[in-house]
């Protein structure tokens, strides 16, 4: 179920926004009435992105890039603002991610995550600045449990989502003064992603995961996106810095968390 908000007239632009979580949140945008812009690194995927907003009514175009680029990342900026005039609302969600333990890792697969994640993350808040700089703005980064919750096979995750937790509350500081308000997001195990398929390929895992959130069931592609349509409303404008669970409660289950890592550890 997606909350109704109106966003009629505002422009919205999500990084990795062409799958799973990030393209729910864009399709709820557009829904909503907002100009949409998605991007990532799969020209089709792209291409298929924008058809389906467009299926919404939404005046949306694509980017093919790569943040950990952040050239790429900047000419998609420049290029949509000359399309909508102002940015009001920027959705960081590029992510990378696969199970392994630290000594069964490469050094260049560590790099890899943390290039995505965080650095692309960094790209996305730098290059943004110069469109959103006024008050009623939001920056809304997509980060994950791992930012706080230990799990093994996914040393490189934490690190990389820690990070972009960090900057998310040291921007909010940073940019506060302006209007803009920067917070980022945690889902928890949300279903029919590849994220989750990666994390719990098998029926036995996905079980144990339901077992481990105390609402007892997994979240839904609606869930993140009704709390991006919340988080960029007037309703949220004195809400910044935080960092958001949308879990059903699995946060507060950390032993949960550890008991699908020695699971996997396991596979």
């Amino acid at each position: 179920m997606t909350i109704s908000f109106d966003y009629t007239g505002k422009s919205v632009i999500v990084f990795g926004g062409t799958s799973g979580i990030n393209l729910g949140i864009a399709e709820s945008f557009a829904k909503a009435g907002a100009r949409v812009a998605v991007c990532s690194r799969n020209p089709d995927k792209v291409n298929a992105a924008v058809d389906l907003l467009k299926s919404h009514g939404s005046d949306s175009c694509g980017y093919s890039l790569d943040v950990r680029n952040i050239e790429d990342v900047q000419n998609a900026f420049k290029d949509f603002a000359s399309k909508v005039g102002e940015i009001d609302i920027v959705i960081s969600g590029a992510a990378g991610n696969f199970p392994a333990p630290a000594l069964g890792m490469s050094a260049n697969g560590f790099k890899s995550v943390v290039d995505i994640d965080l650095l692309g993350t960094f790209h996305v808040m730098q290059s943004c600045f110069q469109y959103v700089k006024k008050p009623g703005a939001s920056v809304i980064n997509i980060s994950a449990p791992q930012a706080f919750i230990p799990m093994m096979m996914q040393s490189h995750v934490c690190a990389a989502k820690a990070g972009v937790d960090m900057l998310t509350k040291t921007l909010a500081q940073e940019w506060g003064g302006m209007g803009v308000r920067i917070n980022s997001i945690s889902p928890g195990p949300i279903d029919k992603t590849e994220g989750m398929d990666r994390l719990a390929p098998t029926e036995a895992m996905r079980k144990a995961t339901v077992q481990s959130v105390p609402l007892e069931r997994m979240g839904e592609k609606d869930d993140i996106a009704n709390a991006a349509l919340f988080l960029s409303s007037d309703a949220a404008s004195y809400i910044s810095g935080i960092v958001l669970p949308v879990d059903g409660g699995w946060a507060t289950a950390g032993a949960g968390a550890h008991m699908i890592g020695a699971m996997m550890k396991n596979m």
